[in-house]
């Protein structure tokens, strides 16, 4: 399936607009993955441990997003957009979501 931020895909032409499409993923972080996220704060840094919790929950949502897609008949999905925001109390929840227009190209 070609996944595109782009309205269209280059060299295909869109036959069916079957409506957009989302993939979302809300994951908790946890104590110890906290705690070491806290340290590279501290002492300066990246923190790999955050990188890799949203590097797989964006993968996630995209994949969720391509999966409703393919149950719409769809090939491809143009106009791809990812958005993050945290939630809970302190924070502690990373919402990923990723939503498209799924179409069929030929």
């Amino acid at each position: 399936m070609i996944i595109t931020t782009t309205p269209s895909v280059e060299g295909k032409q869109i036959d069916t607009y079957y409506g957009i499409v989302f993939g979302e993923v809300i994951s908790g972080v946890d104590f110890i993955k906290d705690f070491s996220a806290g340290l590279s704060n501290f002492f300066g840094g990246r923190s790999r441990t955050y990188e890799d919790e949203l590097i797989n929950a964006r993968q996630e949502a995209i994949q969720e997003m391509k999966s409703r897609a393919a149950s719409l008949g769809a090939n491809a999905v143009v106009g791809v957009d990812i958005d993050y925001e945290v939630l809970g109390a302190n924070n502690g929840m990373l919402m990923v979501t990723a939503s498209g227009t799924a179409v069929h190209a030929s």
